[in-house]
């Protein structure tokens, strides 16, 4: 049986900036993205069915199978309703399509048989959910890739606080003289990982493969920092994505970074509002500031943006893809894509310049920045993403 994870648009649009460079299958919540997890649990590699300018990278050439919502991410209950379903045949959480058995021409229609799922089910609606649902993600995560596996070995000059069996260190990774809280969820650190001397970190946290948590960090959870990161100073309820770097001082709150990002030494957001009010966030899809309901909100920062040194953000700041922000004061709290500049105003930052510095950026890593990522950016910075 072929499986898609297919986006419906409008729930595809919420997570913009976060999604302008990919399906919302591969947001990370957890330790593992939405696709990983699904993959995991079905057994199999999923396709993706999303907008037609990200399918050049993102490919699906399944017509008929069962098709899953993104949204939702897998456990062993729906695991196996999706896995029963007949052709022809929808699953439903009362007026939201979970999955159905059939073509992608049944994604336009309704006319297929609906069958009514009791259970709950661990789903994203909303950009913030990423770390506010960050916890929930990370225990379940921990528990689908330990199981039945044997963790490497604690060093002796690691303090571990609570459970040692809630610290998990795959192939390859290092951990030295840092200490570690469990008392509030799991330590999961990837494969070829390092958590160097000084660091604290308070569970749950996943530290993914290849990244590095520098010297004297300070960590709370619930946090992830995805693959290929460096990260230094404080985090609390964070997730970044990937490929991305805060390597010095500074606070990162209850914020979203995505993938290829840099934040200079000590650049710092704001999480809570002087009046402890509710925090508002850019919205793309309805083009303006919406009420996250939430008192602690910090930064969404979509993928190849930077920040200089002594970089200042407000609460509930949303940066747009490929922007560039320095200097002094506190810039505004919507910076559209492919921003330069600061407090004192913005132009637009030249895309043959973004992608001179992403070369150097991917080169670092050992990777080449190919034609399909600049048609991707490309597409994005026309103006082609209609909203």
């Amino acid at each position: 049986m072929d499986f898609v994870l297919f986006d419906h648009s409008e729930i595809w649009k919420g997570f913009l900036p976060l999604t302008f460079t990919r399906p919302l299958s591969e947001m990370r919540i957890g330790v593992l993205t939405i696709k990983e997890k699904w993959d995991l649990s079905l057994n199999t590699v999923c396709s993706y069915y999303t907008q037609e300018y990200l399918q050049t990278k993102f490919k699906t050439d399944v017509e008929v199978g069962i098709f899953i919502n993104s949204k939702y991410s897998p456990d062993t209950k729906i695991v196996s309703a999706i896995l029963t379903l007949k052709k022809s045949e929808a699953l439903y959480k009362k007026s939201d399509l979970i999955a159905f058995h059939g073509s992608q021409s049944d994604l336009e229609n309704n006319f297929l048989k609906k069958i009514e799922y009791a259970f709950d089910v661990f789903e994203i609606n909303n950009t913030w959910d990423i770390f506010q649902k960050n916890a929930e993600a990370l225990k379940s995560d921990f528990e689908l890739l330990t199981k039945n596996k044997t963790s490497v070995k604690l060093s002796k000059s690691v303090t571990v606080i609570g459970n040692e069996s809630q610290v998990f260190l795959e192939d390859g990774a290092k951990a030295e003289a840092c200490i570690f809280n469990t008392s509030n969820g799991p330590i999961y650190i990837g494969k070829d990982a390092e958590v160097m001397e000084g660091s604290i970190v308070r569970g749950p946290f996943a530290l993914c493969e290849h990244s590095t948590l520098k010297m004297g960090a300070k960590i709370y959870g619930a946090t992830t920092i995805g693959p290929h990161c460096k990260v230094g100073g404080e985090v609390s309820n964070s997730v970044i994505f990937g490929y991305t770097n805060k390597a010095h001082d500074g606070f990162l709150g209850n914020s979203i970074i995505g993938e290829w990002c840099n934040l200079g030494a000590d650049t710092n957001t704001s999480n809570l509002k002087n009046n402890y009010g509710s925090v508002k966030l850019f919205s793309y899809k309805e083009n303006k500031q919406i009420d996250t309901g939430l008192q602690f909100c910090g930064l969404v920062m979509g993928d190849h943006s930077k920040a200089g040194i002594n970089t200042m953000f407000n609460t509930g700041t949303v940066v747009g893809i490929g922007s560039n922000i320095y200097g002094g004061g506190f810039p505004k709290t919507a910076i559209p894509n492919f921003s330069w500049g600061g407090s004192e105003g913005f132009e637009n930052y030249r895309i043959d310049k973004l992608f001179e510095t992403a070369e150097k950026v991917f080169e670092r890593r050992g990777l080449k920045l190919n034609q399909i990522e600049k048609d991707i950016i490309s597409f994005v910075y026309k103006g082609g993403v209609k909203l």
